[in-house]
């Protein structure tokens, strides 16, 4: 048996794994308690309202479900950049392209098109919508070394300017700030197939997105492709010397960042209000970033973070009459900052533990 293979080493992977995110957890257990007894409330009973008002109820569990579906996509997104060494701040306007792609090809679609031909074409509109978004910074930082940190957020004023210009010069219903909707087939609500969810936005979108996620890591661990984008991620200049091309690398990984985080906007477009409205995609590309980097940038656990904060997130609405909203805000905050320091601590200590053996 390999050392790489041993139980010892196997131990050690899965160690610092999952350490890094309990730490996380525990940290922002602590310092939510810290914030709750500030405003004189009880941390028991404000962590009972939010877990009631979440997947303590049907109706709350599928908003849970609705937000998490978009939080996979924009974490997927930027996950995949980070595997690459780039860094995606572009998921918004990636994600909003992708429900205006979705919207346009709904709406040129004739009334009634069945949902087995609408539904697939408009997710590759959305895919397609983002993927071209996120194809501008990598040509950029692939022949004039741009930085896709400056490309892609100046990139998100870009085009959510040029949609909202589309939107009100071209496509707007009058007095609103959406298209026209989609009168073709689209995706059912979650609640069609067990009633309890009646009223929620969760719909089948999502599992279209959790299948992507399984794409994406099947892609990433699985191929030669994925095998070379991770490795541009660790060191590219041994990349090149092995034959990778990293600037094509670089193209490829921030279109498929792209169109995974235009994959989001179908659950917007097709699965809960059947059209394209601005803003729907407001917060969405950045709190990504926050789901990528605690799902340590691997597609399941970009999942169950995407998860965690959207329960974060629905959660907010149920406490809101104890504890203000804004307190939800920094406990994201502080995961995020807890789990950017445990994650180095973490491999410190197991370094030292298997230096004393």
């Amino acid at each position: 048996m390999s050392a790489a293979s041993s139980p010892s080493a196997l131990r050690g992977r899965v160690a610092e794994a999952l350490l890094p995110p309990l730490v996380a957890l525990l940290v922002s257990i602590v310092a939510g308690d810290l914030l709750i007894l500030a405003v004189g409330q009880s941390p028991g009973a404000v962590y009972r309202l939010m877990l009631e008002g979440t997947w303590g109820n049907a109706y709350g569990f599928g908003q849970v479900l609705y937000k998490t579906t978009t939080l996979v996509c924009t974490g997927l997104a930027v996950a995949v950049g980070l595997r690459a060494g780039l860094f995606n701040i572009g998921a918004e306007g990636q994600l909003a392209a992708g429900g205006l792609g979705a919207a346009l090809v709904g709406l040129a679609l004739p009334a009634g098109t069945t949902a087995l031909l609408a539904v697939p074409l408009c997710t590759v509109a959305a895919l397609a919508g983002g993927g071209i978004v996120g194809y501008v910074p990598g040509v950029l930082r692939a022949r004039w070394g741009a930085h896709e940190v400056i490309t892609t957020i100046m990139l998100n004023f870009v085009v959510l300017a040029f949609l909202s210009w589309l939107l009100s010069g071209r496509l707007r219903v009058p007095e609103t700030l959406h298209t026209n909707a989609i009168r073709a087939g689209a995706l059912p609500r979650l609640s069609a197939w067990w009633a309890p969810f009646h009223g929620s936005a969760s719909n089948a979108s999502l599992i279209i997105v959790l299948a992507a996620a399984a794409s994406t890591s099947w892609y990433l661990f699985h191929t030669s492709r994925g095998y070379e984008l991770r490795a541009v991620g660790l060191q590219p200049d041994a990349a090149e010397s092995g034959g990778v091309s990293v600037g094509k690398t670089w193209i490829r990984a921030l279109t498929i960042s792209g169109a995974l985080a235009g994959l989001g906007g179908i659950n917007f477009v097709l699965g809960y209000e059947h059209y394209y409205e601005e803003g729907f995609a407001t917060g969405a590309g950045f709190l990504g970033i926050a789901v990528a980097l605690v799902g340590r940038s691997n597609p399941f656990g970009v999942v169950l973070a995407a998860l965690f904060f959207a329960t974060l997130s629905q959660g907010g609405l149920a406490i809101n009459a104890l504890v203000p909203k804004q307190m939800v805000d920094a406990l994201q905050g502080v995961v995020i900052l807890a789990m950017a320091a445990s994650v180095p601590e973490v491999r410190r200590l197991l370094t030292l533990r298997r230096g004393a053996k």
